[in-house]
């Protein structure tokens, strides 16, 4: 009599090999896929941030420049900045209709106003901002002609400054991230 053995495992470690490495190559791709996906949010936000901090550098230097130049709001007209404005427009601000009355405008990019050298000042020249000043609006979003502060002789003035995640003369409001913001200010006579 012979006796048959069955070998039922015989071939069964190729299918398991082939099937473990379909496996392993499809999370090592979603891996990557992810991976990628969070490093693309990252820098994403990296540059929003940096574009917001563009915006801050506006508002102070803006500042800085009204201390320095008091004299020169009493004594000059008001000018209409909408023709002397690249990416900053009076739209992203729902407060403020236009911009006429605008004192000043001036665009920088971070590096001109951050001391830096090598990758970092190379980094910084990639993100710019644009300021006007002008007097504060009234309810209607009107800017008024020297709003003055309740109770006091000191006229409100408010500082529009947008940044942008690229240098001033490449930047349009079609193609980069634009940030706005507005700060409102007294100078005290």
């Amino acid at each position: 009599m012979k006796i048959i053995k069955k070998n039922s495992e015989k071939g069964f470690a190729l299918p398991l090999a082939l099937l473990l490495l379909v496996v392993m190559t499809i999370m090592g791709a979603t891996l990557v896929n992810i991976t990628s996906t969070e490093h693309n949010a990252n820098t994403n936000k990296d540059s929003n941030q940096q574009t917001f901090y563009a915006a801050e550098s506006g508002i102070s230097v803006a500042k800085s420049w009204m201390v320095g130049n008091i004299s020169k709001f009493s004594a000059s007209p008001p000018n209409n900045l909408d023709s002397q404005l690249r990416f900053c427009k009076a739209s992203f601000f729902p407060n403020l209709r236009s911009s006429n009355n605008g004192f000043y405008t001036e665009r920088k990019t971070l590096n001109q106003v951050i001391s830096a050298s090598g990758d970092e000042a190379t980094r910084l020249s990639k993100y710019s901002f644009e300021y006007f000043i002008a007097y504060s609006p009234d309810a209607n979003g009107n800017n008024s002609s020297g709003k003055k502060k309740s109770g006091t002789n000191n006229i409100l003035y408010t500082i529009y400054s947008c940044g942008c995640d690229a240098a001033a003369n490449s930047c349009n409001a079609q193609n980069n991230v634009i940030v706005p913001l507005e700060a409102v200010v007294t100078l005290v006579n």
